[in-house]
């Protein structure tokens, strides 16, 4: 069953709308959805290695404009859409521990966040609602974001085929550490 999933995905990810749904995907996993832009950005770039790096753009510039949704949504929008985001996922302790940190921290959570697998729209809703200055937040989610999504597309590009047939051959264990991943990300937003 996984196997014939990832082939949809993989033709998918070959169509001519397939950067407009990875620039949505990110864009809305940076502010309110929980799926990672890299479950298309990974079949996408071993579909179209030549594309590599106009698909790490779009995950980047898709995911820091999300992010400013989620800053807005964490500093103007608190009660009526950032709250009830937080309660979906039970991280009120964290999205408070986060508030606290960001006013001690400020770009270094951001940088450092940013790259964990902790759902980035935590960090750009805390932002907001510390009111972190609007700009330092772009900057630094441009980094962090760029840094992670041209790494994930570097590492397809040069090693894409060995990549795939692993994939291929080990798609339910892939699955699993993702899963697993995932999980643990939340958890960690809730315990740290």
């Amino acid at each position: 069953m996984l196997n014939r999933l990832y082939a949809r995905v993989l033709r998918h990810a070959a169509s001519p709308n397939a950067p407009w749904w990875l620039a949505a995907l990110a864009f809305a996993e940076a502010s309110f959805f929980p799926l990672p832009p890299e479950t298309l950005l990974v079949p996408m770039v071993l579909s179209r290695r030549d594309k590599a790096w106009v698909y790490a753009a779009l995950c980047t510039v898709g995911s820091v404009t999300g992010g400013i949704l989620g800053w807005i949504i964490g500093a103007f929008l608190l009660e009526h859409l950032a709250l009830p985001i937080v309660h979906f996922y039970h991280a009120e302790h964290t999205l408070a521990a986060l508030q606290e940190k960001f006013r001690q921290w400020g770009v270094w959570i951001i940088l450092f966040k940013g790259l964990t697998p902790i759902p980035y729209k935590f960090v750009t809703i805390a932002s907001g609602m510390a009111h972190f200055a609007l700009l330092p937040f772009v900057a630094a989610s441009l980094v962090t974001r760029g840094v992670r999504f041209f790494l994930v597309a570097g590492l397809l590009w040069k090693f894409g085929a060995p990549i795939e047939t692993f994939l291929e051959r080990r798609l339910p264990l892939v699955m699993g550490v993702f899963a697993v991943l995932l999980v643990g990300g939340v958890l960690a937003l809730r315990y740290l």
